[in-house]
């Protein structure tokens, strides 16, 4: 484990930042180019473990991969490998599930064998809720130790396309099950999907293929070949939160996000911030800037306001999800009650993060019931934390969006505190502490 004490706050939080590439994007980027028929190339390309675990895995597969800082190169494979594979995604559940839909479209009868695996966070993760589906399909995957977890092992098989009812609206098992619908013979129709991210449909339909998405669900048509492409990947909004919710809890604040993404089913949170009290002023409908790809991006200032409870249910969770852990630090400084309902998925996260969040919180002296899918929260309250040399410490269980949720608890809290890891905000934001250690000194982080 690596601790940190984090930061005391002295004043307002102030400058601009610039959000690193968005994750969901950057992730099907490499993945899409495993199914295209010359090189791809994007900027803006975010570079942390979970996107890293993603581009392993294409060069298992036999591409070619080159990268300089936020440009990453991909050319497909001429002839995928014959041999067994054993393919370690890492802490990335959108690597694992993405992949076994493309692998399933993509891997030929009677070809290599890969088996698909994770750290052990991640092997504790649902995976039936893609194996399911796409065995309806007639994909061959089969669980090497634990029905329903990780190990899953892929063979190559003739697929066929089927309408799908999802139980859960997860944008990974809606574009694992359109990936593979872009090798099998005719129509895969994915239903249940509504509010989910829609960063699969965009880039394919940019890319020529006509994908079909209305109040009935998602489709393509198959078998279908895509062409080679280079695009631009927007900021992430989900990564951009932090920032903006800090500004929202601290008085005096303003901090202005360059470039991140504003597609509407990425934008949950900052609806929230608006409703809470935050001051939230973004780019002028028709002034947002429509990337190759399909994704809106544009800047976003938050200012401090006079915060008020909140109210978050399972209609909004899609476009929010990975937010809630700093939702729920907000609403600790809310004068009134907040609830968040609905997120009952949380705890199939890379940690329980609503037990997780509860108990942080509670220990800081919080008023937080925790409920089977979700929080009760009432505020405001007084945070406090150890004495100096004696920080309370956060537990984080290794994940990134609940460290980073802490840092910003800090922002609001009196005494000394730590996180128990601080090197797994890597997963998704290495640069994270930086950014929010300029901003609290007021700089301008976005400049070297």
């Amino acid at each position: 484990m690596n601790a940190r004490i984090l930061p005391h706050v002295t004043g307002p939080l102030g400058g601009l930042f610039t959000a690193p590439g968005d994750k969901s994007i950057s992730h099907r980027v490499v993945l899409l180019a495993l199914l295209a028929d010359g090189p791809c190339r994007a900027t803006g390309w975010l570079d942390c473990a979970d996107t890293q675990s993603s581009l392993a895995a294409a060069r298992a597969l036999g591409a070619t991969t080159a990268q300089d800082g936020d440009v990453v190169a991909i050319t497909p494979p001429a002839a995928l490998p014959s041999g067994p594979l054993l393919i370690d995604c890492g802490n990335s559940g959108t690597t694992a599930r993405l992949l076994m839909g493309v692998l399933a479209g993509l891997l030929p009868a009677g070809g290599a064998v890969v088996t698909l695996t994770g750290d052990e966070s991640l092997r504790r993760r649902p995976m039936a809720r893609v194996v399911d589906p796409l065995r309806r399909m007639g994909a061959d995957l089969r669980y090497a130790v634990q029905d329903g977890r990780l190990p899953v092992v892929v063979r190559g098989a003739a697929l066929r396309g089927v309408d799908h009812e999802l139980a859960v609206a997860s944008a990974q098992v809606a574009s694992a099950l359109l990936l593979a619908g872009l090798g099998a013979e005719g129509r895969t129709l994915v239903r249940g999907a509504a509010g989910a991210r829609d960063h699969t449909e965009r880039l394919l339909r940019d890319l020529g293929v006509p994908v079909g998405r209305d109040p009935i669900g998602s489709s393509v048509d198959g078998p279908c070949r895509l062409p080679a492409f280079s695009l631009a990947v927007p900021g992430d909004p989900s990564s951009a939160a932090f920032f903006q919710v800090a500004a929202a809890l601290v008085p005096g604040s303003r901090v202005l996000s360059r470039g991140q993404s504003l597609n509407p089913t990425r934008v949950g949170a900052l609806r929230v911030l608006e409703r809470a009290g935050a001051l939230v002023v973004g780019e002028p409908a028709g002034k947002a800037v429509t990337d190759a790809g399909g994704e809106p991006r544009g800047d976003v200032e938050v200012r401090a306001g006079c915060l008020r409870p909140f109210m978050v249910d399972g209609a909004e969770m899609p476009s929010l999800v990975d937010e809630i852990p700093v939702l729920a630090v907000l609403a600790t400084q809310c004068p009134g009650r907040s609830v968040i309902s609905g997120a009952a998925e949380l705890r199939v996260k890379e940690s329980d993060r609503l037990a997780l969040l509860a108990r942080n919180l509670k220990r800081l002296g919080a008023a937080v019931e925790e409920r089977s899918d979700g929080l009760v929260i009432d505020g405001p309250c007084s945070l406090r934390g150890g004495a100096t040399g004696t920080p309370l410490v956060f537990e984080t269980a290794g994940d990134h969006r609940i460290a980073m949720a802490m840092a910003v608890a800090t922002l609001c809290t009196n005494g000394e505190t730590a996180l128990d890891d601080e090197a797994c905000v890597g997963v998704s934001f290495p640069g994270f502490f930086n950014v929010l250690d300029r901003l609290l000194a007021g700089g301008d982080p976005a400049r070297p």
